[in-house]
Order: C-alpha cells, then structure tokens, then sequence
C-alpha cells in the first residue's frame, strides 16, 4: 500500500516525541538523555522519512517542568541529545517545541491546542497545515493535527486512543514505506 498524500519537498512534518521517537516512559518521566531511549528503526529511518519534507518540528508535552521534575535546561540537554543523534544519522530537525505546562492547568502550549503550530508557523513562515503531517501516539497528538486540517498518523502504542487518525501505523519505518 501507498499513500497518495502527494507529500512533497513542500510539506512540513509534526511530530511527537515520547512514544513515536523515543520509547514512552508508562510510569514517568524522561528526566535525562541516559533515560531517552530511541525506538527501534527511528534513527536508521530518520534522514530517508525527515528528507521528503521542506520542515520537521518536533511537538511535545512535558508537564514534568511544570512538575517542577525537570529544569527547561535539563530538557534542552536531552533534546541536544536528541538532535545530535539525528545528524549523526543525516537526518535535520528545524524545531523542537515544548509545552511545560501542567496537564489541566490553563494550558495554552499543550496539544491538542494548535499553539505550537502557531508557534512554528511564526517562525517557518511558509508552513501550509494543509500540507503538514501529524505523528503521534496519542489522542491529544491526533486532535492537534485534526484541529489544524493536518493529515494524522498514529503510532500505535499500549495507550487506548479514541481519536480517528488518517492512518495507523506500527512505526516510522513503515510509515516511511507508505510515503515512498
């Protein structure tokens, strides 16, 4: 199967971090580049899926600074991390955008509000949503993407999702079969 998104040099791609990157800590937190562990196949697949898009912004809740668990410098080491990993593998990340703020608290940053992307779009000005993709492994990531007009992916995981994404998948590497 083949998707038939068009998807070319044009588009921008969204993408969540804990449980579509990296694996998913069920019973807490990602509180140090020792504990951020990449998915199987993320970064062997990452510059031929990251080379078909004009931009990639990285979207990602961490109510653990919120939390007070995790300083914003401290995530900054482990999105360093993150990003040096990726262009060891020739694959470029033009963004990484956190929202810190508690989940329930007046939340302006975290997705499913499309802040982020607004965020992105300031400074990416010729990011089109309606030739953007939206990964992630969650409700929360699938409603972000719908409420922007994005085409949406989930990644499946162990989490029970209810949102109604365009298409599931069981990793970034098929993914990247599907868009090839």
């Amino acid at each position: 199967m083949k998707l038939n998104w068009n998807v070319d040099s044009s588009w921008t791609l969204f993408i969540d971090r804990d449980g579509v990157i990296n694996e998913r800590n069920f019973d807490g937190y990602i509180l140090d580049k020792e504990s951020f562990v990449f998915k199987k196949g993320v970064l062997e697949v990452s510059e031929s899926l990251f080379s078909k898009f004009k931009y990639v912004v990285v979207v990602t809740n961490q109510q653990c600074i919120g939390k007070g668990l995790i300083t914003t410098a401290q995530l900054n080491d482990i999105h360093d991390y993150m990003n040096n990993c990726f262009v060891q593998n020739n694959a470029h990340i033009d963004m990484i955008l956190v929202a810190p703020e508690i989940k329930g608290s007046q939340s302006h940053l975290r997705k499913p509000s499309p802040q982020m992307a607004y965020q992105a779009k300031d400074k990416l000005k010729d990011i089109d949503f309606s030739k953007s993709i939206m990964i992630g492994d969650t409700d929360t990531d699938i409603e972000f993407g719908k409420n922007l007009e994005m085409k949406t992916v989930l990644v499946e995981s162990r989490e029970k999702c209810f949102a109604n994404p365009d298409i599931m998948v069981s990793s970034l590497t098929e993914l990247n079969q599907l868009l090839s």
